[in-house]
């Protein structure tokens, strides 16, 4: 008799800013006979410069919105999970006048959007809460061009917690899982806002864990 064919894995596709696209290696890797993985693709013109979002660097709340609704519109897209993010590009404010590029109620209805979206799909959405920075270290000489505060980068989790959560979306707190890797800032943060490769690692190994859960507990 033969042996019945294999299930075929689940796909969980990613989409992010450069945090993501970071991590996203590790947590490639760490899914591998889990999940199959994929993401908005260009990984090298994302590194090209992290700070402005191009190919697989999703960008801003606007940005991952128009994004999805493209994919969307093609009756073939459908992941079984879609890890998603914004947040980091939304709170850019200039330096000037520090207008903000994507006010909170804009960024409310484009993760709204979103979620809408993926549901009617039938696409599980999971949220991904935005990582944390220092104002001290971010808004230094050494990142010229625009400023980020916590304040905001606080206002907008919040609006994210409470959209996810009225709509039974779970969510990945790598927020909180990032800020209790290290109390020193030196022990996170490579630059102005980005993580060393060993926080990357295991950035990428915590969000693993949960799908590996989440598979395990949904009985897919």
């Amino acid at each position: 008799m033969n042996p019945a064919p294999a299930k075929p894995l689940p796909t969980v596709f990613v989409i992010g800013d450069s945090i993501s696209v970071h991590y996203g290696p590790f947590l490639r890797d760490a899914l591998g006979g889990v999940f199959r993985y994929e993401r908005k693709g260009g990984e090298m013109a994302a590194l090209n410069n992290l700070d402005i979002p191009e190919g697989a660097n999703g960008g801003d709340s606007r940005m991952v919105r128009a994004c999805l609704e493209e994919r969307l519109s093609d009756g073939t897209f459908q992941p079984d999970v879609l890890l998603f993010n914004a947040g980091l590009h939304d709170i850019k404010r200039s330096t000037h006048g520090k207008s903000i590029q994507i006010g909170l109620e804009d960024y409310r209805a484009n993760l709204l959007a979103i979620v809408d979206g993926l549901l009617r799909r039938g696409i599980e959405p999971v949220w991904v809460r935005t990582t944390p920075f220092r104002d001290a270290i971010h808004n230094s000489a050494k990142c010229p061009g625009f400023l980020r505060f916590q304040d905001d980068l606080e206002a907008y989790n919040r609006a994210a917690d409470e959209i996810m959560g009225g709509h039974r979306v779970k969510s990945i707190d790598l927020h909180g899982f990032t800020n209790s890797l290290s109390d020193d800032p030196a022990g996170l943060f490579a630059d102005h806002v980005h993580f060393h490769p060993e926080i990357m690692a295991r950035q990428g190994a915590f969000i693993a864990g949960w799908l590996a859960c989440w598979l395990e507990l949904s009985g897919r």
